[in-house]
This record gives structure tokens, C-alpha cells and sequence, in this order.
């Protein structure tokens, strides 16, 4: 069977149930640098770009920063893939392609930087998820001490972005807008403040620093989607609109929202007209998010999978972890926040918990459930610090935190988890509430002293921690 490509596009006009590209793909020009080509990428900025192209200008060299699944996958379809909506109002299914390049940045370091340092580029984006925004120690080392040396081959995204904008700044490339879009809070602030540390440390960093804060624009933007991973059934319907074969197949709900801080040092696409909300303050929608959709979802995860759900909707159907969840969001993080204008606070608690519990969009708890050292403190720890400050107890908080515990504990060094290894440890022999507690709040990269030293959270903690140890797990 032949392959979802260029060649085979033409074929796929007027078979129904799916849309074609409108415009020339072939002809699309390269204006946007991403890193970080996973499928919520492709489900979500991709997409919106392509509803946007205006002038032709902003198709998308796309690097991997780890694995080459995506390279093998894409690369010999020339970037293209379709995209099957879920759920409610789904629209039809999508063939994309905005994404011109795909590249592997391992294997093609001095791609990346001269990629970023094209003149024609004008935007770069990432997804990088949010370990991404805290190398290791000694991946920035490395990459400190390999910086002016020939063949340069950066392991950190900040690394990487260094060599390109110190190779824009040599060619007098122009200005630049790189724009994160990873449940960072303040990630354009944040990823200002990794380049700006980073280039302290380099012997002649003082010039690119200087050039960086007069040419380079880092606005933060807040993005929504939910994009389970693609099962074979996914790629084999995907297969049957297409008539051919499609190894980059990507699923998402409808719903899709992309808030960006109104700052760009060049031009940009008009995301705007795809629905993009540009704004001079993205801090109220990244609060409302964080604290009530991406909390509730960390929630859900870690209770679900202790008791042995497999999705995210399958574990909503437990009337208890429903019942948490919406208390999660109504008692603990909505008295903590202010709306964003026009938003109604109750409204958007409803329709998370509609996304969420949508059967169709089968989101596995174990991909939720990764990175919890790096996601829980994002999620949770400014709705724990507001209940505490307020006099009031972080309930349901603590109990998305003390299901986390539980369930580093049942999985030790194996968590899918950026420290693992610290985290195994912590909770190597710990068989009691409170001993577990103990090793994890003594875990200083994840727990500040704040947090940790606080009675009424560890009393929480160790309450959770009890009956969650307690629990059965489903057959």
C-alpha cells in the first residue's frame, strides 16, 4: 500500500470525510523553527498555523529532541499527517502540511542553530514539555564547556536555542520571537531567565546576552488541548479515509484554545484569526488552567491509576474520584483566582469535567501520571499556599499530592520521572503513610522548605497517604 506523501496527495482530492491542505504545499515557505515535534505539537500549533498561512511564509522546520520516532515517521510522508478530531463536535478528519522540515536534533545539532539563525525564520516555537525548563546539572555543564568548540552538539533546549542565537547574532539575522508553549508558569519569563543564566556562565556571554535583550523577544502563551496517544486502531482508521497509509496519525479532542502574550520583536502569523487569543497578560488564563484543568487531570491520573483505571474517563465514572475532582477545583483552586475577563469561572469547572470524562479521547493515566515531580508543583502548590495562607485546609490539593506519593512509592526508581532516582530512594523501604511522607517532603527539588515544614500539610499528606495505601486496587 502506498504512503500518505506529496506524490499521493493529489490522489486523495474528493474522498469523503476528509480535508485536504488548500494551498501549495510543496511551495509553503519555512518561517517558524519548533522544537519539540510530538504529537501535541502537531495537534495544536501546527494546526493552527496552517489556519492561518496568510501570505505563505510560515511553514515549519520541526526537530525531535529526543527519540527519531517522529523523524522515521514523518520524514519519508514530507511532513505530512492527519489529524482525527474525538468527542463531541468533532470535525472531520485533516490532512496537515505546515510542518515542511522534520529533523532530528540529537543526531543534527548544528542543524538547529543554523536553522534558528536563518534570516527567514522569524518565530521559534517549543513543546519540550516542562522538564525541558530544568536541565540537569550536568547536561548545562556539558553543554557549557562544549559551547565554542567545533561540532558542538548541545543536551540541553537551552543550549541548543544559545548556539542558535549566538550564530543569528554573528550573521546579523535580525530579530527573533521565541515563543514556549509547555504548562510552564511564566514560560516566556522562564525561559528568558534559563538564556540569560546561561549565557552568565559562558567566558564571553556578556555580547550574546546583550544582543539577546535588545533582539529577542520570549512571550509566554497558554495552550489547551488534550491529545491522547495514537493507538493502531487510530492509524488504521486513518487508513481507510486516506486509501493509503499514515504513519503520523494524531488524535485530539475539538476543543483547542492557544493564549499568547501580545510581544513579538518580528513578525508572526495571524494566529488570531484561527482563534488565538493575543493578550497583553496571559497570567489569569495560565492560573485558571493550571490550578483547575491540569491540577484536576493530575488528580485523576494518580488516583485512577492506584485503583486501577486505564483511562482518564474511565476513572471519572468513579463516583468518588469525580466527586474529588470537582471539589479539587470548586473548594480548593477557584477561591484562589481571578477570571479571565469574559470567562465564567463554574462554566469552565463544567466543561473540564465534560473534556475529561469524554470516553472517545481514551487518555492513558500512565501518560498523565509522567513527570509528576516536575507537573505537581506547577499544578498544585500556589492553590496549597493559598488555602494555608487563607486559614483554610488544601483538602482535595493534598490528596492529588498524596496520591502522587502513593504512587511513586508503588512504582520506586522505575516512576516515569525526570529524578527517579531521587525519588526511588525517598521512598525505598518506606512502608507507612508517614514514612512515606517523610522521604518524599525531604525531597528538596520537589518540596520547598515552606511546604514541607507546614503541620497542617503533612497532616493532609499522611491522611491521604493512609487510606490511599489502604485502598484495593481493581481486578
Amino acid at each position: 500500500m502506498s504512503t500518505l506523501s506529496l506524490t499521493t496527495l493529489p490522489s486523495l482530492s474528493g474522498r469523503p470525510g476528509l480535508l485536504l491542505p488548500q494551498y501549495d504545499v510543496a511551495g509553503l515557505g519555512v518561517g517558524i523553527v519548533h522544537l519539540g515535534a510530538g504529537a501535541f505539537h502537531r495537534a495544536h500549533q501546527a494546526v493552527l498555523t496552517e489556519d492561518c498561512l496568510g501570505d505563505g511564509q510560515w511553514g515549519i522546520c520541526a526537530f525531535t529532541q529526543r527519540s527519531d520516532t517522529v523523524v522515521c515517521a514523518l520524514a519519508p510522508q514530507d511532513g505530512l499527517f492527519t489529524l482525527l478530531e474525538r468527542g463531541r463536535d468533532a470535525g472531520p478528519a485533516r490532512v496537515v502540511g505546515t510542518i515542511r522540515e522534520i529533523r532530528s536534533a540529537p543526531h543534527d545539532p548544528a542543524g538547529v542553530a543554523a536553522r534558528i539563525a536563518d534570516p527567514r525564520i522569524r518565530v521559534v516555537t517549543l513543546t519540550v514539555t516542562e522538564k525541558g525548563y530544568r536541565p540537569a546539572a550536568d547536561s548545562v555543564r556539558s553543554d557549557l564547556d562544549g559551547f565554542a568548540l567545533p561540532g558542538y552538539r548541545p543536551r540541553t533546549v537551552v543550549g541548543q536555542l544559545a548556539a542558535g542565537l549566538d550564530r543569528r547574532r554573528r550573521q546579523d539575522a535580525g530579530p527573533l520571537s521565541i515563543l514556549p508553549c509547555d504548562n510552564v508558569i511564566g514560560n516566556g519569563a522562564a525561559l528568558r531567565r534559563s538564556v540569560g543564566d546561561f549565557c552568565a556562565l559562558l567566558p564571553s556571554g556578556d555580547g550574546l546576552a546583550e544582543w539577546i535583550g535588545t533582539n529577542v523577544a520570549f512571550p509566554s502563551s497558554v495552550v489547551d488541548r488534550i491529545v491522547p496517544a495514537a493507538a493502531d486502531a487510530d492509524r488504521a482508521e486513518a487508513q481507510r479515509l486516506l486509501g493509503c497509509s499514515d504513519n503520523g496519525t494524531v488524535i485530539a479532542e475539538s476543543f483547542r484554545q492557544w493564549v499568547i502574550e501580545d510581544d513579538f520583536a518580528a513578525p508572526r502569523p495571524a494566529w488570531q484569526d484561527a482563534g488565538a487569543v493575543l493578550t497583553a497578560d496571559v497570567r489569569p488564563y495560565e492560573r485558571m488552567k493550571l490550578r483547575l484543568l491540569n491540577a484536576t487531570h493530575s488528580l485523576i491520573a494518580y488516583t485512577g491509576a492506584l485503583a486501577g483505571y486505564p483511562t482518564i474517563a474511565d476513572a471519572l465514572t468513579d463516583q468518588g474520584i469525580a466527586e474529588a475532582a470537582s471539589s479539587l477545583m470548586a473548594y480548593d483552586a477557584a477561591p484562589g483566582l481571578t477570571a479571565p475577563e469574559g470567562v465564567d469561572l463554574a462554566a469552565y469547572q463544567r466543561t473540564v469535567l465534560s473534556r475529561l470524562a469524554d470516553p472517545s479521547l481514551a487518555h492513558d493515566v500512565e501518560q498523565v501520571a509522567a513527570d509528576g515531580s516536575v507537573k505537581v508543583p506547577i499544578r498544585l502548590f500556589a492553590t496549597i499556599r493559598h488555602r494555608l495562607g487563607t486559614g483554610s485546609q488544601p483538602y482535595w490539593a493534598a490528596l492529588a499530592v498524596a496520591a502522587w506519593m502513593v504512587y511513586v512509592a508503588r512504582r520506586g526508581d522505575t516512576v516515569r520521572d525526570p529524578r527517579s532516582g531521587e525519588l526511588g530512594r525517598a521512598v525505598a523501604g518506606r512502608t507507612t503513610a508517614a514514612g512515606l511522607v517523610t522521604g518524599l517532603l525531604a525531597v528538596r527539588s520537589v518540596f520547598p522548605e515552606d511546604l514541607a515544614a507546614d503541620p497542617t500539610f503533612r497532616a493532609l499528606l499522611e491522611h491521604h497517604a493512609a487510606r490511599l495505601l489502604a485502598q484495593r486496587r481493581r481486578s
